[in-house]
């Protein structure tokens, strides 16, 4: 792909770090500009470093075979695309190559964090093997610094401004990224999606499904997180291998995808009663709410 992780460049410098981070006494506007500077060229490297690293364990190479194995089917799919769209997309054979998007919710400072700092790395090697143009790959996550979003754009990702909730409509095949994120996010989405047509259209990859019912009460899973409940026997999951010195970063993550056949065969039932979550009785709800949503918030997820 064109713009592959091999080519990366940071177009876009001196912005800074989070106003947390910044020291209380007066720095001349000169030397703050060129401390900034170097912390971004500083963290690029670290990923660079970061994704080397990944390129070459085996780990790697078992979860794009996942992936690619996961998506295949999703792509073969018809989706809702303009003409415009699809006219862009045509080869010089004639033919459409069909791209995927990608969300991505919950990934944390990954300046500060090296957890965070590795399932970016995972993510951008996930766009290159799944051939998903960088411009093609939102992210959002209200702990972000300002140096963190200027990092993602200068690599050529789409950073929203805008607190989802995790509530994003799939209207053409899409890999949602969720690495260790709240049950109100899965949660959230799956309920957006709640019909065959959307569902069949969604890729996860995050916390397995299955694992989650087993750490949770029945009863406050079927109450607080009823699309997960469901979502659970409607899926499929496979697991993702995770080496014991990566396990803080990639324990208990699976590809997630739900098959139309499956889908189909259930009552229209399923779909029609589908209230939004509302999370009245959650005392921990793992999740930033829009209207809570602050610059100091310091995590959206369970990292």
């Amino acid at each position: 792909m064109s713009d592959s992780v091999e080519e990366w460049q940071v177009v876009r410098r001196g912005k800074g770090a989070s106003r947390k981070f910044k020291p209380h006494h007066q720095i001349p506007p000169a030397s703050a500009c060129l401390q900034e500077q170097l912390d971004v060229q500083k963290l690029v490297r670290r990923i660079r470093d970061t994704v080397s690293e990944l390129r070459v364990e085996e780990l790697w190479q078992q979860w794009k075979n996942q992936l690619l194995l996961a998506t295949s089917t999703s792509l073969s799919r018809p989706s809702e695309r303009s003409e415009t769209d699809t006219q862009q997309d045509k080869d010089t054979e004639g033919t459409v190559q069909q791209h995927l998007e990608c969300m991505c919710y919950g990934l944390g400072s990954f300046s500060s964090c090296v957890s965070a700092r590795y399932q970016l790395a995972m993510l951008l090697l996930l766009l290159d093997a799944g051939q998903i143009p960088l411009k093609n790959c939102s992210l959002y996550d209200p702990a972000f610094s300002s140096a963190e979003r200027d990092v993602l754009r200068g690599l050529g990702l789409t950073v929203l401004t805008e607190n989802e909730e995790g509530k994003r409509l799939a209207t053409k095949p899409t890999l949602f990224y969720l690495m260790h994120c709240g049950k109100a996010l899965y949660n959230n989405l799956l309920w957006k999606n709640w019909s065959p047509c959307c569902l069949s259209l969604v890729t996860i990859i995050g916390n397995c499904f299955s694992g989650i019912r087993e750490r949770t009460i029945e009863r406050e899973l079927r109450r607080d997180y009823c699309y997960i409940s469901k979502a659970v026997d409607l899926c499929e999951e496979r697991l993702l291998p995770c080496p014991s010195r990566l396990i803080d970063v990639f324990s208990d993550t699976a590809v997630i995808t739900f098959p139309s056949d499956r889908l189909n065969k259930l009552p229209q039932s399923t779909w029609t009663d589908s209230p939004e979550p509302q999370y009245q009785h959650c005392l921990d709800l793992e999740i930033i709410l829009k209207q809570t949503c602050i610059s100091t918030s310091p995590v959206t997820g369970d990292r």
